[in-house]
């Protein structure tokens, strides 16, 4: 685990290091859409096979309507084919963890991946794993 949350391996080759996907979260962040909270959210997410997709917070009048930039994320992913992910990092103001839907869904399809957490400097990263974010997932 050590080895792992300090690099990113994939057959033996490093990926990427996880300050490389918290920058990569900060641009995405820089697209969010939060206009009625003023809490820009971004996010990214590494694939299996080294490619990062983008997410960020995109908000309606109409709050329910409003999606998480982790769910973003992870729906452009699966909707390119991307199936198979090593970790996601998530940048906030306040480097807030994901809300209980995003915990949810990165447990669906993400699986027990490091979830990388920082504020929008990205200087300070910690480290997750869903099943200490939710112990308790709900399962069909």
């Amino acid at each position: 685990c050590k080895q792992l949350c300090k690099f990113l391996y994939s057959k033996g080759e490093v990926l990427m290091k996880p300050e490389k996907l918290i920058s990569y979260a900060c641009d995405a962040q820089d697209n969010s859409q939060s206009q009625y909270s003023n809490f820009p959210v971004g996010s990214a997410l590494l694939s299996d096979d080294g490619k990062v997709i983008l997410g960020c917070n995109v908000e309606s009048a109409v709050y329910p309507n409003t999606l998480c930039a982790e769910r973003v994320a992870i729906y452009s992913a699966i909707s390119q084919g991307y199936t198979k992910f090593k970790a996601i990092a998530i940048v906030s103001k306040t480097g807030a963890k994901p809300c209980g839907s995003c915990r949810q869904t990165i447990y669906e399809y993400l699986g027990n991946v490091p979830i990388y957490v920082s504020d929008s400097t990205g200087s300070k990263i910690s480290t997750y794993y869903i099943k200490d974010l939710l112990p308790y997932p709900f399962d069909l």
